[in-house]
């Protein structure tokens, strides 16, 4: 576990999985860029996903979450369990020998640019080093080519998913590690 004074990356905890849930769906819903529609926010994410969708999706990957060990969340359904407030969450999906795609990244609106995305960028890296990975790959969307591109990625192309009838622009990048 790597702490700051306020902050900590943990490794991924199942049960956590709700907070990841909404967490993605608010970064995504709260994006304010002109490259993206308000057809393409609602085809990412029309709706927080369950539970079991991102236990399994960040199970089977190496993940990790950022927390805020100042605050607290409760949960509606049960005011007695709280939990660390999950604020970042990444991934990298590791079925590809040595290489890596990092599947997800995403921030908590109120914790964007404040660091988060760095510390668990650098998680996830010094992890696949240790791993003995040759290369990391990413599908980047606008808002995060920039980043990708300030931690050493190259952009190979422009990519899209198709979701809901919307196309979503991205941009395949890639790093090569020594």
């Amino acid at each position: 576990m790597t702490q700051t004074t306020q902050y900590s990356i943990i490794p991924f905890d199942s049960t956590l999985a709700k907070q990841v849930s909404l967490l993605v769906h608010q970064s995504v819903r709260t994006i304010s860029h002109p490259r993206y529609k308000q057809a393409q926010l609602t085809a990412w994410s029309t709706a927080p996903r369950s539970e079991k969708h991102w236990q399994y999706r960040l199970q089977r990957s190496q993940s990790w979450l950022m927390v805020d060990t100042n605050k607290l969340f409760t949960s509606n359904n049960d005011s007695s369990t709280k939990q660390p407030l999950v604020i970042g969450v990444i991934n990298v999906e590791t079925q590809f020998n040595t290489r890596g795609y990092i599947d997800s990244l995403y921030i908590a609106p109120d914790y964007q640019r404040q660091g988060v995305g760095i510390a668990l960028y650098a998680t996830l890296e010094h992890w696949v080093l240790k791993q003995g990975y040759r290369e990391l790959s990413v599908d980047a969307s606008y808002l995060s080519k920039g980043f990708f591109l300030k931690q050493g990625f190259t952009l190979i192309q422009p990519s899209y998913q198709m979701t809901k009838q919307q196309v979503i622009n991205s941009f395949y990048l890639v790093k090569p590690l020594n």
